[in-house]
């Protein structure tokens, strides 16, 4: 019987509270099997991994290319599955948020979203729009 997402929800918020534990990243059905199958406890998606398989280079794939991704990973295994959300696909935090909610839909456990701007001239946000961001007009319910 196939685990629930909210299950593996609380089994990824519990493996956090352990401190640090390993956490392989698939970048496609196949690896996420194998690496199941190795006993890892989560895996997390690797957005250069996904891209070159769909012969896009890293920060290049759609946000419809990763949701789809992400759907496939976390349905192929009993696993909880942590996103590579790239940056969020957007600047703008209500963009962002936008982008979350949808990207919480596919049954990701969790989400990671990263700290830069794509601008070589200012290659990271500001430290305070990093943390509004994602959060900002977010709608889901990721419990």
């Amino acid at each position: 019987m196939p685990i629930s997402l909210a299950d593996k929800r609380a089994t990824f918020r519990k493996l956090h509270d352990s401190g640090c534990f390993p956490i392989p990243n698939p970048f496609d059905v196949g690896s996420a099997k194998a690496l199941a199958q190795l006993g890892f406890k989560a895996l997390a998606s690797t957005s250069a991994g996904f891209a070159w398989t769909i012969g896009k280079a890293d920060n290049r794939v759609t946000l419809d290319d990763v949701c789809t991704h992400l759907s496939d990973l976390c349905a192929a295994v009993d696993l909880p599955v942590n996103a590579d959300f790239e940056n969020g696909f957007a600047h703008e935090p209500e963009k962002v948020a936008i982008n979350v909610t949808r990207g919480v839909k596919t049954g990701v456990a969790g989400l990671s979203i990263e700290d830069s701007t794509g601008d070589a001239s200012k290659p990271l946000y500001e430290r305070a729009c990093i943390a509004d961001r994602p959060l900002r007009g977010f709608s889901g319910r990721p419990g």
